[in-house]
């Protein structure tokens, strides 16, 4: 009995551990479509900080997990793994924090623009601008161009601009200038930062942020 009760403590608080970091600390997300390759592709399953906005702040270049802000998913279904078997290995992991139990509402960009910034592109050919600044994308997807038609904006309060890196293939803010928002992210929609792939296994990588991209970019006036 003593041997039963010690082990009962051990997973009970190793669940309730569990759900604190899911909670509050890290998630896992998976990627749903190739919209940011070739820094993650579909079906990667990545790792996202919780304390990024919070006790840390965002950053442009941050690759950010946010939720879904305004339909932008449309009817896109989430692959999910059938039969009882793989739902009870799903509900498992989503419990403690290994399987994405609400991946099908989130979605994952690079942030570009922070509150107050201009961001603009002249349009296929020209780069990007982020308060007047051109900036060298690094991260783009081979052939890929910074976007293939023109905008100009300013990015509202308490709001992110997000990007794609695979940007003719990345349903972005730029497509969504006509919706409540202008396009742009409410900060309270972000979940976190993305920091490590961690499936499949040979895919394995740190998510750096591109420092170097933004490093010449005056803050927003």
């Amino acid at each position: 009995m003593s041997f039963l009760r010690e082990t009962v403590i051990i997973l009970v608080s190793a669940l309730v551990l569990s759900l604190i970091v899911k909670t509050f600390l890290v998630q896992a997300f998976f990627i749903p479509s190739g919209s940011m390759n070739d820094t993650l592709i579909k079906n990667d399953r990545i790792l996202v900080s919780k304390l990024t906005p919070g006790p840390f702040d965002l950053h442009r270049g941050d690759v950010v997990v946010f939720k879904d802000p305004n339909h932008w998913l449309g009817d896109e279904v989430e692959d999910t793994p059938t039969g009882p078997v793989g739902t009870v290995v799903r509900d498992a992991l989503s419990f403690i924090g290994l399987y994405p139990e609400d991946a099908g509402e989130h979605l994952v960009k690079r942030l570009i623009g922070l509150p107050g910034d201009h961001v603009a592109c002249e349009g296929a050919g020209k780069p990007v601008t982020v308060n007047g600044v051109a900036i060298d994308e690094p991260y783009l997807a081979p052939g890929a161009q910074p976007s293939e038609f023109a905008f100009d904006i300013v990015v509202p309060p308490n709001s992110i601009w997000v990007m794609g890196d695979n940007r003719q293939h990345s349903a972005d803010s730029r497509w969504h200038q006509g919706e409540p928002g202008g396009g742009s992210v409410p900060v309270d929609n972000v979940v976190g930062v993305a920091f490590v792939i961690v499936w499949p296994a040979d895919h394995w990588d740190l998510l750096r942020n591109p420092g170097d991209t933004f490093a010449d970019v005056p803050a927003a006036s």
